[in-house]
């Protein structure tokens, strides 16, 4: 039997824009010369008795942990979940909810801005003729997928509301994610849409709806189109930020 692996990640760089300005990762690279000079400053072995005269290549970041492909924690959404709970951060996340069975929604045909209702999410369940399971990892393709690395990626996709979002985790979801920026709609057209109705709390209302219940996303996904609606297997292992918000991950999906 073969098996394929799907990287659902994308590359960490501050070469293309993934984050609005100001907030994107900034990696300064050291080459293998410079190496040899801080090894013979460390541990006063000289640059012309290394190989080569090359040390080691090492990279320097400064970065949030919601730079890149990543898994936001409840923490992130609210101090409190599950209506009072103290919200877990990234390092209490368990690692039990990060390994389970894929399922992904195509919402690729949603225009840019729109909040996905938990009607459309239940009508896409419909569509794949699927019943989520508790434990499976709900993954959402959007329009925002294509366009990583472009100037209008940041603004680009649907996102999952608050009513869809609870639809989801009381069926047992403890992990989703998009491919999106983020998991609520670009957040620019949704803070002009609660100025211009007063209704403020359609402002990330997907994330606040951590504060109802339990549940973690993943944002900035990719290669979600390569994915069939289900038949896979999804690992997303965090990074272990301590009290982090999130933690970059590596996420795959197994097919056999």
């Amino acid at each position: 039997m073969s098996r394929r692996i799907i990287d659902l990640s994308v590359t960490l760089t501050d070469e293309v824009p993934a984050d609005p300005p100001g907030m994107g990762p900034q990696i300064t690279y050291m080459a293998h010369d410079a190496g040899a000079l801080e090894y013979e400053k460390m541990f006063g072995v000289p640059v012309e008795h290394q190989l080569d005269g090359a040390g080691a290549a090492v990279e320097r970041l400064t970065l949030t942990t919601h730079n890149g492909t990543h898994l936001d924690a409840p923490w992130h959404y609210h101090p409190t979940m599950n209506k009072g709970e103290r919200a877990i951060t990234i390092d209490e996340v368990p690692l039990e909810w990060c390994i389970g069975p894929g399922v992904k929604l195509d919402f690729r045909h949603l225009p840019d801005g729109h909040v996905v209702s938990a009607a459309e999410i239940e009508a896409e369940f419909a569509r794949i003729n699927h019943d989520l399971r508790p434990g499976e990892i709900v993954l959402v393709n959007t329009r925002a997928g294509a366009l990583y690395g472009q100037p209008g990626y940041v603004a680009a996709g649907c996102g999952i509301g608050r009513e869809a979002t609870l639809w989801l985790a009381e069926r047992g979801m403890r992990i989703c994610g998009t491919d999106a920026w983020s998991w609520d709609a670009p957040l620019k057209a949704v803070a002009e849409k609660a100025r211009a109705t007063g209704q403020w709390d359609l402002f990330w209302e997907g994330h606040k709806a951590g504060a109802e219940t339990i549940y973690c996303h993943m944002e900035k996904l990719a290669n979600l189109d390569q994915l069939p609606a289900t038949g896979f297997e999804v690992i997303c292992l965090p990074i272990k930020v301590a009290r982090g918000s999130a933690g970059w991950c590596r996420p795959v999906a197994i097919i056999e």
